[in-house]
């Protein structure tokens, strides 16, 4: 699993298509109630694009959309799977049903 929850929360917003920094943490704040400080927004955007996991596409003045690569969303796919895995024996052995 990738060792930051921020790389992971960034992924997940960029999977539904190209959102350039303010619009990913509108998103993030969205379906996981929280926001990233701009510190851990833009060094997560950093790592994953420095690891190809992401990409940056044309932008209008300091707005500048990324997007997912194909190996962004295999990668974000292996996570998500693992994590679920993780989940459901983690409720199971606290005797709760998943949801």
């Amino acid at each position: 699993m990738l060792a930051n929850d921020a790389q992971i929360l960034v992924l997940c917003a960029l999977a539904e298509g190209p959102l350039h920094g303010y619009a990913i943490n509108a998103a993030i704040e969205q379906f996981a109630g929280e926001r990233l400080g701009p510190g851990s927004l833009y060094g997560a955007l950093a790592r994953l694009e420095a690891k190809r996991l992401i990409e940056a596409m044309d932008g209008v003045g300091r707005q500048r959309p990324v997007r997912l690569t194909p190996q962004g969303a295999a990668l974000l796919e292996r996570e998500l799977r693992a994590m679920a895995e993780v989940s459901r024996t983690g409720l199971r052995r606290l005797g709760v049903s998943p949801a």
